[in-house]
């Protein structure tokens, strides 16, 4: 029986973005060099905090009365386990023998029972404009498709899942007059229409690239292959 294989949504994103790069991660533990994003963490948890604190009196947040958003932080006893890099919701695929998860950042539920997933993101820009960053930038599309994963997760796991998803950006301002301590955000909810018709075959290509022999070539779009090629280009010159 083959080996049961692990993997996590970035994984995949990996394997849409460049599979040499999946490759080499998963299969030889060769990372790309990367630095800890500690604010963003924070953000993060200030966020969760917050949601908790409606999640444990079942009441709509300021956010979604004002975005007309008819939903409340869904509760349940797997809620913290759903959310730790450690753990997350998983998939286990007895016919592919993989196991598949992620971890979400917050998950809201409707009257109707759907559940809206959430994912939280930091940045600091200057007129910040989701529609041009996500026609423009790869990064954003994969944002979508990240929320499109633990769509899919959740649906295995039994539950109702809404179309829409939503990304609760904040954009910290860099040109106030005073700094004074205080980093303040413009707060942006940016609904997403999404499709999870493509997440399982894509699973499965990449579980099928992992157990192959297969050591694809470099990614042309990759900037990890493109530095290393032309680091290698200077270093034989």
């Amino acid at each position: 029986m083959t080996k049961t294989i692990k993997l996590s949504r970035s994984t995949v994103e990996k394997f849409i973005s460049c599979p040499r790069c999946c490759v080499l991660d998963k299969k030889y533990q060769i990372k790309p060099p990367s630095l800890p994003f500690t604010l963003n963490i924070a953000v993060d948890n200030l966020c969760k905090n917050e949601f908790d604190y409606y999640r444990k009196i079942q009441a709509p947040h300021p956010l979604f009365i004002e975005h007309g958003i008819d939903a409340v932080p869904f509760k349940h006893n797997d809620f913290e386990k759903w959310r730790s890099n450690f753990q997350g919701i998983r998939y286990f695929s007895l016919k592919h023998n993989y196991d598949f998860g992620g971890a979400v950042d917050d998950v809201w539920q409707k009257k109707n029972g759907d559940l809206i997933i959430v994912d939280v993101k930091a940045t600091s820009r200057n007129n910040f404009d989701w529609s041009e960053t996500f026609g423009k930038y790869e990064y954003a599309k994969a944002y979508k498709r990240q929320l499109e994963m633990y769509q899919w997760l959740f649906k295995k796991n039994g539950f109702q899942v809404a179309n829409e998803a939503y990304l609760l950006y904040f954009n910290g301002k860099k040109n106030e007059e005073v700094f004074n301590c205080q980093l303040k955000f413009e707060v942006h909810l940016i609904k997403l229409d999404c499709s999870t018709s493509w997440v399982e075959k894509t699973i499965i290509d990449t579980v099928n690239l992992l157990r192959s022999d297969i050591f694809p070539k470099p990614s042309l779009k990759c900037e990890y292959c493109n530095y290393l090629k032309k680091r290698w280009q200077l270093s034989i010159t």
